[in-house]
């Protein structure tokens, strides 16, 4: 009879062990799964994804219908240049930040130029001022500096 018990008592004991480890196996998943998209999973917004994104920031604007397809044309194409700049210069074997720095405030100016004929002073301030740098990355701070 002592066997017996020993038998059952074994069981459960492995039956708990399965458990921790299946838990423990669903944590580290789901951590995996979180740092993943942290990162940002390494994929580049196209194009139209980046006009879509930036004119539903521009809410604020109140642009009416005619003002916001303008502004979607002006957004797409400008879009699309700094996405062939950065792969004429990924194509160059080297890439020079400087120069791409200056490629994309040139294009950035084309830009603003085409929207001062499309909005009003007043949303061109507020573009400026509060729309456009909620566009920019932010940067990371690199310990310390």
């Amino acid at each position: 009879v002592p066997r017996n018990d020993n038998k059952k008592e074994y069981t459960k004991l492995k039956s708990i062990k399965m458990k921790k480890q299946f838990v423990l196996l669903v944590l580290v998943a789901m951590f995996s799964i979180t740092t993943v998209n942290a990162q940002g999973g390494g994929q580049r917004q196209t194009p139209e994804e980046r006009t879509k994104a930036t004119i539903e920031k521009m809410a604020p604007l109140n642009l009416d219908t005619d003002s916001k397809a303008k502004t979607e044309v002006i957004f797409t194409d400008f879009y699309k240049a700094q996405q062939v700049a950065m792969e004429e210069m990924r194509a160059s074997g080297s890439f020079d930040r400087e120069a791409f720095g200056a490629k994309r405030k040139e294009l950035s100016e084309a830009r603003d130029k085409k929207l001062k004929e499309v909005f009003t002073e007043s949303q061109m301030k507020q573009w400026k001022d509060e729309i456009e740098p909620s566009l920019r990355p932010k940067r990371q701070s690199g310990g310390g500096k």
